[in-house]
């Protein structure tokens, strides 16, 4: 027992900044969501009329939850509880690999198996570190919902709801971390393997049946293939059921058994999925360190720019669809109009879909820079290093890739809106308004490579934890901040709240100088501070 509390302990030290992060994000997102609700939808007849427009464009439950009644509660978890339960669930999947396959990959498994605690006990600490996680995550939402005034049971089963969906994907993770040989592997795993569960309970409660007053939807039988659909029919402070929570908190103890068993089969370091056998001679790209870099981070570059394409058709595709609705619909017309600074209908609904891209392609542009990291902490940089390659080129060819991989993302969603105006025969006028939009997001996302370049050189534990925090604020403040109401000073602290956009005056280029001096200050210091830095091992 004494070894077992020892090695919880370290998981908790290890992850005490980025825990906090996480389950204070989602109770702060559910805080002020429950708070922008009571502005902007202060009338039941306000919300119903929203949940009517949802029941006629039904795409729109692709990205929203099920709508379960006009009530204040029940509205507010229809728009925020699949974020919520992604929050849960992104946490859980990356802690389980983190501590499983991360640590047999960088040696620490190997020197823990060979003392008293063997192999099974730092993964039984894991799966206790991922459930005390996931309880204070739906503790605090709780605590966030209930403080808001709302009824108390339905505030704890949104929580439970959402840390339910977290230890689903906890066992997801560990079994994945089993699965696959490395930790960047096991977490693409797991990570496609939750969009793909995301996506089922959209298309499913897209496809479902409404009501005859068009206030619930009765989702399809495809949303009880996913864990997030389970959570969804917790339907909170409507039926407020639990037995969707059991039935996640079930299949997450089940996978967690499977990934014990699989572990007592399998040697320490090996993997039931093998790596691919690479060719018998190495390609000329791989001859230089960033041919090197760019073949690492293809597979995840290629899976955000498929984000960036379905973004970008939606952008189009429902841009006509709301510009018509919003006619009938001050509530929603006012959604866009917070988002987008005050645009059109159409060129809103672009803004407001194109700030979403801004995040995907900051996202692809943290996670390559934090490969960085990652190389450093496996040794495989200092192997790349010893050759006749300097430290300043190693980096900045993580910073190229990175771009490249923001370009490729924005480019996927312009051919994205492109299909879009064709397949409804739209306005190719709007095409410039999605241009214009797009290459701001470019500057936007560019940031965010600069700034987790700074934090690796200046303070290299923190790379990975900061790097995706701060694009958690820069996605609370950018996308959410104008419907919580926050001062435009703070909205404007986000990038994504100062790029181009288009108005009925022309362009309003908003802070763009501002961005692109960033990200040439911020590239040249980190560039800079590279050549005095040493390599530094895990933490």
């Amino acid at each position: 027992m004494t070894i077992f509390l020892a090695l919880l302990g370290q998981r908790l030290r290890r992850d005490g900044v980025q825990l906090l992060l996480w389950t204070t994000g989602a109770a702060l997102l559910a805080y002020l969501t429950k708070v922008s609700v009571a502005q902007a939808y202060g009338t039941e007849e306000a919300r119903a009329s929203i949940l009517a427009v949802v029941m006629a464009n039904p795409v729109i439950l692709l990205f929203r939850g099920l709508p379960s009644g006009a009530g204040e509660g029940a509205f507010m978890l229809f728009l925020i509880f699949p974020f919520l339960a992604l929050l849960a669930a992104l946490m859980s999947s990356f802690l389980a690999v983190r501590h499983t396959r991360g640590d047999e990959e960088i040696g620490r498994a190997e020197l823990v198996a060979s003392t008293r605690a063997g192999r099974q006990a730092p993964l039984l600490a894991t799966l206790t570190h991922g459930i005390l996680a996931n309880a204070v995550l739906a503790t605090l939402c709780a605590v966030a919902l209930t403080a808001t005034g709302l009824d108390i049971r339905g505030s704890v089963v949104s929580g439970l709801g959402a840390g339910a969906v977290g230890l689903t994907f906890l066992g997801v993770g560990l079994v994945s971390a089993q699965l696959m040989r490395t930790s960047s592997g096991a977490n693409s795993l797991a990570v496609w393997a939750l969009m793909l569960s995301f996506l089922a309970a959209g298309i499913g409660n897209a496809i479902g049946t409404p009501s005859n007053d068009l206030q619930r939807m009765e989702s399809s039988w495809l949303t009880w293939l996913s864990p997030f659909g389970w959570g969804e029919q917790t339907r909170p402070f409507a039926d407020d059921a639990v037995g969707p929570i059991v039935l996640c908190t079930a299949l997450g103890m089940v996978l967690a058994g499977v990934a014990v068993a699989l572990q007592a089969v399998r040697d320490l370091g090996g993997s039931f999925v093998p790596e691919r056998r690479g060719r018998p001679g190495a390609p000329a790209t791989l001859s230089t360190p960033l041919g090197l870099v760019a073949r690492l981070a293809r597979p995840s570059i290629i899976g955000w720019g498929f984000g960036g394409l379905v973004t970008g058709i939606l952008a189009t595709t429902l841009s006509g669809v709301i510009r018509d609705i919003g006619v009938d619909n001050p509530a929603l017309e006012q959604i866009i109009r917070a988002i987008s600074g005050g645009t059109d209908m159409e060129q809103g609904t672009v803004v407001a879909f194109f700030t979403m891209l801004g995040i995907l392609a900051a996202c692809c542009a943290v996670q390559t820079v934090c490969r960085a990291r990652q190389e450093e902490t496996r040794g495989t940089a200092e192997l790349v290093l010893s050759t006749p390659v300097d430290r300043v080129r190693w980096l900045a060819g993580f910073v190229i890739v990175a771009f490249v991989g923001v370009l490729v993302v924005i480019a996927a969603a312009l051919v994205g809106a492109a299909a879009g105006l064709a397949s409804r025969e739209g306005d190719w006028a709007l095409l410039g308004d999605v241009v214009i939009t797009g290459a701001g997001q470019i500057a936007a996302a560019s940031v965010f490579i600069v700034v987790t370049a700074v934090i690796f050189v200046v303070a290299p534990r923190l790379t990975i934890p900061l790097g995706w925090a701060l694009v958690l604020v820069s996605m609370t403040l950018g996308l959410f901040g104008p419907l919580f109401g926050f001062p435009d000073w703070v909205v404007e602290l986000s990038p994504m709240g100062v790029t181009p956009t288009v108005t009925s005056d022309g362009i309003d280029v908003k802070g763009l100088w501002w961005l692109i001096a960033a990200v040439a200050a911020g590239g040249a210091l980190a560039l800079g501070l590279m050549r005095r830095r040493d390599l530094a091992p895990a933490g």
